[in-house]
């Protein structure tokens, strides 16, 4: 596989974004996977969400996000809103949609807990100075060529119901990407190579 660059992905989108308002707030919440260009292509931003107890993906590596709120125009809104929150990026003002990924039902501790997540891509011009608040311990970016030949495949152990399973994942700088944010970056890959 060749570089997985910005004009790949923009092909393989479409900005056309159906306004999706929820008519229950505590059931949706949407995330933004802000790309830029890297060295090696395209690179994503992931960031490691803070300890919390009470906060099913506590620690994990995710997209900024997080749920609807009623004063959210739509989903797309809350995705913009909760990445200006979370790291200080305006994408209304400094990035450009290029569309949507499938709407996804969120799994926590090996079960659905009906909440459904609705993922959108955007591109950076220039990359701003990111600013985390509390609920983000660190930013990173990660090249999605690599993510996308394997080179970085990995798996994460997780004990579900007294049993170890081995799950897919990704490692990013000694950090395991696995969960709701592998499967939103398999489908993000898998749109940009099924065009070859």
């Amino acid at each position: 596989m060749t570089t997985v660059d910005l004009a790949q992905i923009r092909r393989a989108l479409s900005p056309v974004v159906p306004s999706l308002r929820p008519g229950d707030a505590g059931q949706y919440a949407a995330v933004a996977a802000v790309l830029r260009s890297g060295p090696s292509g395209a690179e994503v931003l992931l960031i490691r969400r803070a300890e919390h107890e009470h906060d099913p993906w506590s620690g994990h590596m995710a997209f900024p996000g997080g749920r609807f709120d009623p004063d959210d125009a739509d989903l797309l809104a809350t995705a913009v809103r909760e990445t200006r929150e979370e790291v200080g990026l305006d994408l209304a003002r400094e990035a450009r949609l290029l569309g949507p990924l499938d709407l996804l039902p969120a799994v926590a501790r090996g079960r659905r807990v009906g909440l459904t997540i609705a993922p959108f891509v955007f591109e950076l011009g220039e990359a701003p100075e990111l600013r985390q608040n509390h609920e983000v311990e660190e930013v990173l970016w990660a090249p999605l060529t690599d993510l996308a030949r394997g080179d970085r495949r990995d798996t994460v152990s997780y004990i579900h119901e007294g049993q170890t399973l081995e799950l897919p994942a990704w490692n990013v700088d000694g950090r395991k990407v696995w969960g709701l944010t592998y499967r939103m970056l398999v489908s993000l890959v898998e749109r940009v190579t099924a065009l070859r």
